[in-house]
């Protein structure tokens, strides 16, 4: 026998307001629910397991890379009993965020080594912005963006013209490495400002570990323990497809 809910029940059960149960309908996290003839909605226990896998999938924020699309989608396939594609989407999603964090912590590695020097094998150079561009195969507006940011301040000649020097590419390096891994500027700069004050900075650290004044885009910045959640998180809803498939859905067809 299958139990029936009202909207009033699906709330006390998930601890969420009525309105966003309606809210998950909206959005498509949900199944539609059976309308009575009054209007009045009624839930089953699949629409309660799907709440459920909501909330858990809905827990971490990471944005980068369309991580925090693919979950909506992940979401939206159960929702459609579409478990199987559902289970593939959240291995593949795993996968992604074991990619990512690989991507960070070379990044930091990365940045170890040219602070130390390992790296540098540049003689005395001076480039134009567009020569740096060209150089670090990154364009001129991303130059001039990290430079508005505060991220490095470049030498000008006598002309006006900005010169930049071997220890300017070399921070430059460090720079695009970050945010290859998606550091954000925020984060990048606190590391720099933490260098510059102290050569023996756990780079790592400084850039996962806010501090308490930081605005909240820059809490988001804890890139790793973020990936690390979200792999928690990801795979404590594929254990939860799994048995959805398992009660809904006992012979899918792949």
């Amino acid at each position: 026998m299958t139990n029936k809910y009202k909207t009033s029940q699906v709330a006390k059960i998930i601890n969420i307001h009525p309105n966003t149960v309606r809210l998950y309908e909206e959005l498509e996290l949900i199944p539609k629910p059976q309308r009575l003839p009054n209007g009045y909605r009624i839930f089953t226990d699949f629409h309660i397991e799907q709440f459920k896998l909501a909330r858990t999938a809905l827990k971490v924020e990471v944005l980068q890379n369309g991580l925090r699309k693919k979950m909506i989608n992940i979401i939206k396939l159960s929702a459609k009993a579409k478990f199987q594609e559902a289970i593939e989407s959240t291995k593949n999603y795993i996968d992604q965020v074991i990619y990512e964090r690989k991507n960070a912590e070379e990044a930091i590695e990365i940045s170890k080594q040219l602070l130390l020097g390992i790296e540098n094998k540049e003689d005395d150079i001076f480039l134009t912005r567009k020569e740096t561009a060209d150089y670090l195969q990154v364009t001129i507006d991303t130059l001039r963006n990290w430079e508005m940011n505060g991220l490095l301040s470049v030498k000008r000649k006598d002309n006006g013209y900005r010169v930049y020097t071997k220890d300017d590419i070399q921070l430059l390096k460090i720079i695009r490495s970050l945010r290859c891994a998606n550091y954000s500027l925020a984060s990048i700069l606190r590391m720099i400002n933490s260098i510059s004050n102290n050569s023996e900075t756990d780079i790592k650290e400084v850039l996962n570990t806010p501090k308490d004044d930081d605005d909240i885009v820059s809490v988001c910045d804890k890139l790793i323990t973020s990936l690390n959640e979200a792999e928690s998180n990801a795979r404590s809803i594929l254990a939860q497809l799994n048995n959805m498939q398992e009660k809904f859905n006992p012979n899918p067809t792949v």
